[in-house]
């Protein structure tokens, strides 16, 4: 990794933005749980998206390979997190049930920033 620091940084701001927009906008998954299931994963890949272009502007090479580290980083912090709140935090929820609601939603971290390292 070029920049650790920043792929921690950023790392946190691609779990933490969606995590604010979740509870800023928790009402409609009560009252709409379709919506919400579809605007999470919007809000997911706007920050992959983001946080990738920000941080493969200033690479030079390898970037296929930044892409797989940065992606797996990325994935590994959110997920980490995630089950910190989720199966031992204040949102307890099983690891099956946080898989088929949240978690795989994650997969689309590494697949944004490889395809970013694919074709820069």
């Amino acid at each position: 990794m070029k920049t650790v620091w920043k792929a921690l940084l950023f790392g946190f701001l691609v779990w933490v933005i969606p995590f604010v927009v979740a509870i800023a906008i928790y009402p409609i998954r009560t009252s709409d749980r379709p919506l919400f299931e579809s605007i999470m994963p919007v809000i997911v890949v706007a920050c992959v998206v983001l946080f990738s272009v920000l941080y493969f502007r200033k690479l030079e090479d390898n970037f296929l390979r930044e892409g797989i580290i940065l992606g797996i980083l990325w994935f590994a912090i959110c997920l980490a997190i995630d089950l910190l709140m989720f199966m031992w935090g204040p949102m307890k929820m099983a690891f099956v049930d946080y898989m088929k609601d949240i978690g795989l939603t994650y997969l689309m971290i590494p697949m944004i920033t490889i395809g970013f390292g694919f074709v820069r």
